[in-house]
């Protein structure tokens, strides 16, 4: 029985109905502002988007070095658009070490544009060509506009009085206008922008505005082909459904998440974070949002920032904190802490490469495990996973909720392509979100206070100290039941781990859904978080091959849904495409005792709607003399197909 109506992802993915951009260059050439703006534009002239930063984890690499290069990637068209794109058509490269760190990834015809101003015998050197790339015929399968974007830039500024080096710092700029102009972008928003930004510095603003347009207009009189051979391909607004649109990233939509949910709690919200990448920009979009009874608390470290929340919390506002892999393992402790006083606080993991420090600034789901078991003791603690950035929004609510109406912690699993990525998001109407006013107790119910005492729910009532009549123990040794006075006794402290486990488990989760396909077949794609975009988009492709697949995403990672056990066992196989070494999948084989089969990719890359393309073409591959056997993908066994019962 279908549940999902045929998404439009099953369209040919070399149509011109979307088009992948991506700009390159040195830490300072700053190409994150670039692909912002475009960004920016792309999102006013109507087209549905997905963008991927992709930058190093150190400050500022040597200039012109491999591992110094930083990349913006969008992926823009008139459909719907779910990733950021497997394989750019057009790479913006500013330097040698952009093109060769880049070059692997662009499609084959695709087209390069490239600064030969900084292709000098000292470039070409640290980024270790022996010859100089734009002259060897190296790139001659590619569309290749070598000109000097470096000189031309220098030109556009000279009257503003700027020496060469400040003149360069408006190179990224003419490199937007000549972008904006290849794909009939608007340049309004930009000169807004500019205006706005330097606002105390004119003379710096009419110098970008000036690079920005003389970009434009070299791209408009020079009359250039752009990707595919297309002069200006026009790509027109994506039909969308009546509504307030705005770009939004995850780190943005988890900030307007949380704020929403105390709001809808009615109760003051307070943040206690540390800097860390990716979840810093959490800290500073919740800085500025003060009028709605937010506070925020830069700690010292970790540590003090979880058990900062945490005194917020049981002093009666909404406590929250937020890290990544390395801050969460700080927290661990507290989080326990949180646990056994039974308080409710969110705790926000924007997941990173690991382990250790790792990969900083690129993405992974490895910490799951960590997010279900990782605490001393049994610390059962409900999960949540947002699958985008605009879905971020909806799941911060949803931590929020399930925290205070049961008294618990909650982590709500980002990771670092969420928080750094964009796409377009509807602005809800607040009147749709149900309100979950949180409660606290005000007087005794009977003879005796019992701070422990459960509701239907299994939470106990929250108490703000100072309220008469209500003083009570509360800490982190093992409480009596109902009382919470200090209690060793086995047979207690059996009593409260079992009161624990069974309120987590209890969590009213919604039912597990289809996102695409049906309720039952040969083979269903069961993925989490990030991973939604590519699955769904492979999966669209396959059906429209006539493959009996179908792509299952969870959202409520613990507790599981209570129908996913049976949903899954519908389905002759069931394969988990996850950025780690296969955590969800261990937990669906625990829980439900399936044969699920892992694919697994640890690059610090999203993965490409490609590789799971492959992975579920490998599963119908009919494989002379392999009937019933086995089908190898990611080094793991996948069952080959059998016909449905």
């Amino acid at each position: 029985m279908a549940t999902a109506a045929q998404q439009d992802d099953t369209v040919n993915p070399a149509a011109t109905d979307a088009i992948v951009v991506r700009f390159a260059g040195d830490s300072g050439d700053g190409m994150q502002l670039t692909g912002g703006q475009f960004t920016l534009s792309t999102a006013l002239a109507g087209n549905d988007l997905a963008t991927f930063p992709d930058f190093p984890a150190e400050i500022r690499a040597p200039q012109g070095t491999l591992f110094g290069v930083s990349a913006f990637q969008i992926n823009f068209g008139s459909r719907s658009i779910h990733t950021a794109g497997d394989a750019p058509d057009v790479l913006v490269a500013m330097n040698p070490a952009a093109l060769k760190v880049n070059l692997a990834a662009l499609k084959p015809g695709g087209l390069i544009i490239a600064d030969t101003g900084e292709f000098t015998k000292r470039n070409l050197d640290k980024a270790k060509y022996d010859s100089n790339p734009l002259e060897d015929g190296s790139l001659a399968k590619y569309q290749l506009l070598a000109f000097d974007i470096s000189a031309r830039t220098i030109e556009a500024v000279k009257d503003f009085g700027l020496g060469n080096k400040d003149a360069l710092r408006s190179k990224n700029m003419w490199t937007l206008g000549l972008a904006l102009w290849m794909f009939d972008r608007p340049r309004a928003p930009i000169h807004d922008w500019l205006n706005q930004k330097f606002a105390r510095k004119p003379d710096i603003a009419k110098a970008n505005i000036a690079a920005l347009d003389a970009g434009h207009a070299y791209g408009e009189t020079a009359e250039l082909a752009g990707p595919r051979g297309l002069k200006q391909p026009h790509l027109p607004p994506v039909e969308s459904e009546p509504g307030l649109y705005r770009t939004i990233t995850g780190a943005e939509a988890v900030s307007l998440g949380l704020v929403a949910g105390a709001q809808l709690a009615e109760l003051p919200m307070f943040f206690g974070g540390y800097p860390i990448t990716p979840a810093s920009a959490i800290l500073h979009h919740l800085a500025r949002l003060k009028e709605y009874g937010v506070t925020t608390f830069q700690a010292e470290d970790e540590i003090a920032a979880i058990c900062a929340a945490i005194g917020a919390s049981w002093a009666g506002q909404l406590g929250v904190t937020s890290s990544s892999g390395p801050g969460i393992a700080l927290k661990t402790e507290a989080m326990g802490l949180a646990i056994m006083t039974e308080l409710p606080l969110v705790i926000v993991n924007s997941q990173r490469g690991g382990p250790s420090t790792g990969l900083p600034t690129k993405t992974e789901q490895s910490d799951l495990y960590q997010a279900v078991y990782g605490r001393n003791g049994d610390a059962p603690m409900p999960v949540i996973a947002a699958r985008s950035p605009g879905d971020a929004f909806d799941c911060a609510i949803e931590a929020c909720r399930i925290a205070i109406r049961y008294m618990t912690p909650v982590m709500l699993l980002t990771d670092g392509y969420i928080a750094n990525a964009a796409e377009p998001w509807k602005v809800p109407d607040p009147a749709s979100y149900d309100p979950f006013p949180a409660s606290f107790m005000t007087e005794k119910q009977g003879e005796q206070l019992l701070p422990y005492a459960r509701d239907d729910k299994g939470a106990r009532p929250w108490i703000k100290p100072g309220t008469p009549g209500l003083m009570h123990r509360i800490g982190g040794i093992e409480k009596a039941q109902g009382t919470g006075n200090i209690d060793y006794a086995p047979d207690n402290h059996q009593a409260m781990t079992d009161a624990r486990k069974r309120k987590v488990l209890s969590i009213d989760v919604p039912e597990q859904d289809v996102a695409v396909g049906d309720t039952s077949g040969k083979l269903a794609v069961v993925g989490w978080g990030s991973t939604y975009g590519p699955i769904h988009q492979a999966v669209g492709r396959a059906r429209a091959r006539g493959q009996d697949v179908s792509h299952v995403h969870v959202r409520h990672i613990w507790p599981l849904p209570a129908n996913l056990g049976d949903l899954l066992r519908a389905y002759n196989a069931v394969l988990v495409p996850e950025m780690n070494t296969g955590q969800f999948k261990t937990v669906l084989r625990d829980q439900f005792l399936i044969d699920a089969q892992p694919l697994t990719k640890t690059s610090g890359q999203p993965f490409q709607i490609a590789e799971l393309e492959e992975a579920i073409g490998k599963y119908f591959d009919d494989i002379p003399g392999n009937e019933g056997g086995q089908v190898e993908v990611n080094d793991q066994q996948l069952p080959s197909p059998v016909e449905s019962e």
